[in-house]
């Protein structure tokens, strides 16, 4: 049975953060400075196949749909990071198609985990130069799990490196980050796609963009292992996040492998099809009422 300490606990949290995050000031691209509608995004975990995340947010640009705030999780809050910043989307591309492990991560076994992803730091300055979430032109916020309490905890100010880390700290590869007095792991365990972190934000179009994992038919490696196991689990979990979206992009990512970043090319076209075919959706859903958070 659930703790009701924790639930309320994290209500609680979220209900305050909420109210902060609402205060955010958010400008609106000009060409939609009539449109009261705030549109958020919130970027899935999946390693390599995360660089579908470039083609979605390519298409939602050339189509001139405002993004006025994002999320991620893991990989998605490292793209999110570099679009926030205003990143060219073929440094991105460029970046991306020259990433190895070794760029984030480092073996160095412990009782906690297989590595340490302390490299992270100096890979994000190779696609952005803010250092702080003030230094970003589009709201960010980065979803992270409390391993302790079993919550997620998202961040939206501050340093960016840190919640980075930790929200690419994958379970049984990654060494838990300590970091504001808690033990965080990767965001996904918690918020596989952070729908909750840009409602945080003040978004009232939500889009979620998921990235499934294919099997691993054949495992390689222990993280193959690991990786595989924590699919099997999430097929079997509540994704309550499907309901909280109001437009779901699915990029095809099936044929990739979590190091897959060779396939970049590949890995963008796949995200740049799926956005095509939900713009339509999307820009009928620009139009509408917004939410109304007085509740």
């Amino acid at each position: 049975m659930p703790d009701d300490r924790k639930i309320t606990a994290a209500t609680n949290w979220l209900l305050a953060e909420k109210e902060r995050l609402q205060s955010v000031a958010v400008e609106p691209q000009a060409d939609h400075s009539s449109n009261p509608v705030r549109i958020g995004i919130a970027l899935a975990g999946g390693f390599a196949r995360g660089i579908a995340h470039i083609g979605v947010l390519r298409v939602l640009t050339e189509a001139g749909i405002p993004i006025h705030c994002v999320a991620g999780t893991s990989v998605g809050a490292l793209i999110g990071a570099a679009y926030c910043s205003g990143t060219a989307f073929e440094v991105m591309q460029e970046v991306a198609l020259a990433t190895t492990f070794h760029d984030f991560g480092r073996w160095t076994p412990s009782w906690l985990g297989l590595a340490t992803n302390l490299r992270m730091e100096r890979y994000l300055s190779r696609l952005t130069t803010a250092s702080t979430f003030e230094e970003l032109k589009t709201p960010l916020a980065i979803a992270t799990t409390d391993i302790r309490d079993g919550v997620s905890v998202y961040y939206s100010h501050g340093r960016i490196a840190p919640a980075l880390r930790a929200s690419c700290a994958y379970p049984g590869l990654f060494v838990p980050i300590q970091y504001d007095g808690r033990t965080l792991v990767d965001g996904f365990l918690t918020a596989p796609v952070p729908v909750e972190g840009v409602a945080l934000l003040g978004a009232d179009v939500l889009i979620a963009v998921y990235l499934e994992a294919g099997n691993v038919v054949n495992p390689r490696t222990a993280v193959d292992i690991i990786s595989r196991s924590f699919n099997i689990i999430q097929t079997h979990t509540d994704l309550s996040w499907r309901q909280a979206a109001d437009i779901i992009i699915e990029p095809d990512v099936h044929p990739y492998v979590w190091d897959d970043f060779s396939r970049t090319p590949d890995l963008i076209a796949a995200g740049e099809d799926a956005t095509r075919k939900a713009l339509p959706a999307i820009r009928a859903a620009m139009f509408r009422q917004p939410r109304d958070f007085s509740d």
